[in-house]
């Protein structure tokens, strides 16, 4: 394993009104009440609800999402005070998980990028112009390709060779390197498989981008069979990280009409700038606590 670090530079800018802005996420079985419980709580805290999303999947017993931006003078000395409230009136009460998270500290975010670049260049110069509310600690590569462009952004780089079918010594040194040090982790055209283990281990949230062909063209060159099958549609899908390879709950997707005039040159330029899209509104989302998942799909209040 091999470290590049450059200097560090300014954190990507904040987002204007979030310094006493607080997120919400409630979820669990629907009953009469809940939303009157919520904004009560908000009300006697003098908290100001910025927005309010809510989905039911069933009114009569289903199931219950309730996402709540709220801004409050004095956030952190308020949030103990406020998560006993919540636990008495929505834990106690309504039997409903929640998570309640400060949105003036961002996530941290490490990117898994293997030779591709486009997306992660995409995310890191994203996060320069200050459009994704996180941090970035750390790019992991299993090439050393792309060292210099993320050295550029400030970034540290750690190159991890990961060949041959035991991924163990690989998969322990990332472990080691995302111990207590990242919220989630964006594979960035990530070209390898990650263990159940692994998984499991890292205990974040886990974020993958890939076309949307599978599984009709899987394997290399998926660009090439689509151009011979003469599709005339190019997506992307980007969806949580299981053990189930690419199975995972879906955050989002998207798709570009193609022609026959079209080469497989085309199809792979037009493809790849649907991945950059499509992942960086995942992260958006996911950083900004607008998606929750339930079972193998999400609830996305985008």
């Amino acid at each position: 394993m091999t470290a590049t670090q450059a200097a560090p530079t300014s954190t990507a800018k904040r987002r204007r009104g979030t310094d006493h802005q607080a997120s919400l996420i409630v979820q669990g079985a629907d009953a009469t009440g809940i939303v009157a419980a919520v904004t009560s709580v908000l009300s006697r805290h003098g908290a100001n609800i910025v927005a309010l999303d809510q989905y039911s999947d069933d009114p009569q017993g289903g199931a219950f999402f309730q996402r709540t931006v709220f801004g409050l003078d004095g956030l952190q000395a308020a949030l103990p005070a406020l998560r006993a409230d919540f636990d008495e009136e929505l834990v106690r009460r309504y039997g409903l998980t929640y998570t309640l998270r400060d949105q003036s500290v961002p996530k941290r975010m490490a990117v898994f990028a293997s030779k591709s670049d486009h997306c992660l260049l995409d995310l890191l110069w994203r996060h320069r112009q200050g459009q994704l509310p996180v941090s970035i600690p750390m790019v992991i590569s299993n090439h050393p390709d792309v060292a210099e462009e993320v050295r550029s952004f400030g970034i540290p780089f750690f190159h991890v060779p990961s060949m041959g079918a035991d991924k163990s010594a690989a998969e322990a040194e990332h472990l080691r390197l995302l111990k207590d040090n990242v919220d989630f982790v964006v594979l960035a055209r990530y070209m390898q498989i990650l263990s159940g283990g692994f998984i499991e281990q890292a205990g974040v949230p886990i974020i993958n981008i890939h076309h949307s062909f599978l599984p009709a063209f899987i394997g290399a060159g998926p660009y090439a069979k689509a151009k011979e099958r003469g599709v005339k549609l190019v997506g992307a899908t980007a969806h949580y990280v299981t053990e189930d390879l690419d199975e995972g709950p879906i955050i989002e997707q998207d798709v570009v009409r193609v022609s026959h005039a079209d080469t497989a040159a085309d199809l792979t330029r037009r493809g790849a700038d649907v991945e950059r899209a499509v992942l960086s509104r995942a992260v958006l989302w996911h950083a900004e606590d607008r998606v929750i998942r339930n079972g193998n799909h999400t609830i996305v209040f985008a």
